[in-house]
């Protein structure tokens, strides 16, 4: 009895000790803080550009105890569409969206069956918030729509909405635990936060700015929302976040979406004149110090060490900035490249991107490794190991061994592909960009019909030694564009860029910009 006993007691304690392991394994997995600039230039930070004119210290600090990636890049080259493939790892193309952006009254985009970052994230024991600008759509309770649409920006009349009633298919449904926010972008309307679910306000003015840097459209606003204070408020919030889960006994993840720089550029009066630029280059300055606030509070929090920080842009600078301005003072948002915000160009998509994590990451590195910001699902699945199935994730690849150095090879990718506002494709491989389209496919020269009369179909750049795009080797190697036209193909066809099992893209019959792809795919 005394033997029973024993061994009783002994798979008692065994039991114990796993569970309590369990418990462990679930308490190192760290932290993760992802913020997403808006609109910011990779020639506005100053540790990637040495001929800035702004000085960006908190985002530099944040480099210098990191790792920068100086080959960084967006998926696509504006807001809704890269928001997308962060935080589902699939290329925006693939999804209804085939080029443009959603409005502020756009119905949800992601659909309710596809994995996201922060539902995997959930189902490792994180608890996940929202913070921000959301632009990835939710069903608003709409009373009367007359022609409106959902759909692109630009899609009709505004909706009539009844703001005493919460949304549907927002974050919270998406998987976020917590979520405070508007719904499209500072400049779109309506003016709204929106927290769990439910409006903050019911908007009864309709405000409008039309100054070309403070510009907004007119429409609804809530009593409780200033244009000028939403990014120190959102700020307050996201701090006031981090203060509290460091506390918990449980992993967070962050998502923080600021609504700058983008339009309208409100820089608050502490940072007016201090970049000695314009009022976007204060505007910089004021995110640099979001930055700041973020990086402090965490670090007063006690959780740096396993704390995992990413810092990036969701596309590159606006015109909107004014780069005739800037470049009077000799700084130029988009550094050595060619094209801004918009265009297929790598002014376009090409974006600073830090990642800070002290307990697995040696500081003070540059990595020119190719990466895209779809790439965070499969890094995020590689922290935790979680296993992604097979349809989800089509065109993430993790950069976790880049940061750790543990099993790297490089690449880590086969190629990236990059789509404009007006849904032109480009894909590059190595040193090699095809653009599939003879113009920007966006807001810069070429893009109107008269200017892109004459032009190849195609633009073929050898980007080691053409960085700024100005040479069209298309006719020079034509080999080199038919290898990269079939591998776009395939990735289309196949409905994944990574490997696995075929999956389906969506709405392929509303594609118009693919029609390079022959009819017997």
């Amino acid at each position: 009895m005394k033997y029973v006993n024993f061994l009783l007691l002994i798979i008692f304690i065994t039991g114990c000790t796993q569970l309590d392991n369990t418990v462990a394994e679930k308490s190192v997995h760290p932290n993760i803080i992802y913020i997403l600039a808006d609109d910011l230039g990779y020639g506005d930070v100053s540790c990637l550009n040495e001929n800035s004119k702004l000085c960006t210290p908190a985002i530099d600090k944040l480099a210098n105890e990191g790792v920068l990636f100086t080959d960084a890049h967006t998926s696509s080259a504006v807001c809704t569409p890269t928001r997308y493939g962060i935080l589902t790892g699939r290329y925006n193309w693939r999804s209804t969206l085939k080029r443009s952006v959603l409005s502020g009254y756009s119905k949800a985009l992601i659909a309710a069956d596809r994995l996201t970052v922060e539902e995997l994230l959930q189902k490792n024991n994180y608890h996940t918030a929202f913070i921000g600008k959301w632009h990835l759509g939710w069903d608003w309770n709409i009373i009367k729509s007359e022609d409106w649409q959902s759909g692109p920006l630009g899609s009709g009349k505004d909706p009539e909405v009844d703001f005493g009633k919460a949304i549907k298919n927002g974050p919270n449904e998406r998987g976020f635990s917590y979520s405070y926010g508007f719904s499209g972008s500072l400049d779109m309307p309506p003016y709204v936060y929106v927290e769990n679910g439910m409006p903050t306000s019911i908007p009864t003015d309709t405000t409008v700015c039309v100054d070309d840097k403070g510009f907004w459209r007119k429409g609804l606003t809530g009593s409780d929302f200033k244009h000028a204070e939403v990014l120190p408020h959102l700020t307050d919030k996201s701090v006031q976040y981090i203060n509290e889960r460091a506390q918990a006994n449980q992993p967070f993840f962050l998502y923080f979406a600021l609504p700058a720089p983008h339009t309208p550029i409100l820089p608050s009066s502490e940072f007016l004149g201090k970049s000695n630029t314009n009022f976007y280059g204060d505007f910089v300055l004021q995110v640099d110090d979001v930055v700041r606030r973020i990086t402090e509070a965490v670090n007063k929090s006690g959780i740096s060490n396993n704390t995992v920080i990413m810092f990036t842009s969701d596309n590159g600078c606006s015109p909107k900035a004014n780069f005739a301005e800037l470049k009077n003072v000799g700084h130029n948002p988009s550094y050595v490249f060619r094209g801004h915000k918009a265009d297929i160009y790598e002014g376009g998509h090409r974006v600073p991107f830090i990642v800070k994590w002290p307990q697995k990451v040696k500081p003070g590195r540059k990595s020119d490794e190719i990466i895209c910001t779809t790439d965070l699902m499969a890094t995020v699945a590689d922290i935790v190991d979680f296993t992604l199935p097979e349809n989800a994730a089509e065109d993430s690849y993790s950069f976790l061994p880049v940061l750790t150095g543990e099993n790297y090879k490089s690449p880590i990718r086969e190629a990236i592909v990059n789509h404009s506002i007006d849904g032109r494709f480009a894909i590059r491989k190595g040193d090699w960009k095809l653009v599939l389209w003879p113009g920007s496919g966006g807001w810069s020269f070429p893009r109107t019909e008269k200017e892109l009369n004459g032009l190849p179909d195609y633009q073929l750049f050898n980007l080691k030694e053409d960085p700024s795009e100005k040479t069209n080797l298309v006719n020079e190697y034509p080999d080199k564009v038919n290898e990269l036209r079939a591998l776009l193909t395939a990735y289309i066809v196949r409905g994944r860029s990574t490997s696995g099992s075929p999956q389906e893209n969506d709405k392929v019959d509303n594609w118009p910009q693919i029609d390079w792809i022959s009819n017997e795919h």
